[in-house]
């Protein structure tokens, strides 16, 4: 974590209260609250099936929920479609990276500047290349042709593209090589020193924790735990159900 940011702890940049997701009859989401300030990495750890992509889809649009609210920048957007949520601010790294095939890195990388003006795309390109300089280097590549760890860094550097108040990143370490995690939780860093607000869905809670500010624990759809990340890193709790201690 960077020790030199400045948080803003009074109005959250996203907030949560009450939400309610139901996949039909199931309830997957039971009444989960939570809030994101400026600058932070809030990340959500469980266990499969807990519902934290769950949680991050219906923040994004791609699900409605059936009870609760969702606040923005100060701006109610629950029942926004995912479309328009790009517009007011916030983008989604989705789990499985989800890179169009058969486009290059480039066209890639555009796709996710679409709510951009024109004129801004090629300065957000520049700077995603520095970012992400093995990006630069397969600039013309066909996205389905890259590595596993290439593939997630092209859905993270596609998600900035769109310049968002708050990134929301589904398990960036899913399927990847040990030290391809460690790269993937290297540029994580990298972007929260830059001042990059980032909500971080994760299996591998070790890791999760170590570059969090604040973490929230869930347990079959509910929040059964939550405060500073470092402190939850060293739970008992927490270490036994989640990091094989």
């Amino acid at each position: 974590m960077s020790e030199n940011k400045t948080v803003n702890q009074d109005l959250p940049l996203l907030k949560v209260k009450d939400l309610h997701v139901y996949y039909g009859a199931i309830h997957a989401v039971k009444g989960i609250s939570l809030e994101v300030h400026q600058g932070e990495i809030v990340t959500l750890i469980g266990a499969n099936g807990a519902g934290k992509s769950t949680t991050l889809n219906t923040i994004a649009g791609l699900l409605k929920p059936r009870q609760g609210s969702i606040v923005l920048d100060g701006v109610p957007v629950d029942g926004t479609g995912a479309s328009k949520m790009v517009y007011k601010g916030l983008s989604l790294c989705p789990e499985g990276r989800r890179v169009f095939q058969h486009m290059t890195v480039r066209e890639n990388l555009e796709m996710g500047a679409y709510s951009r003006p024109k004129g801004e795309i090629e300065s957000s390109l520049e700077d995603v290349f520095s970012r992400f300089p093995r990006l630069k280097e397969r600039e013309k590549q066909i996205g389905g042709t890259l590595s596993g760890g290439e593939q997630q860094m092209l859905a993270m550097a596609r998600a900035l593209m769109s310049k968002p108040k708050l990134m929301m990143l589904d398990e960036p370490s899913m399927g990847l090589a040990p030290i391809l995690v460690d790269q993937i939780f290297g540029i994580i860093k990298e972007l929260h020193e830059s001042g990059v607000t980032i909500l971080l869905v994760e299996q591998n809670a070790q890791m999760a924790l170590s570059v969090a500010d604040r973490a929230y624990v869930l347990e079959t759809g509910r929040i059964t735990m939550s405060g500073n990340a470092a402190e939850l890193l060293q739970n008992d709790d927490v270490q036994k159900a989640y990091l094989g201690n």
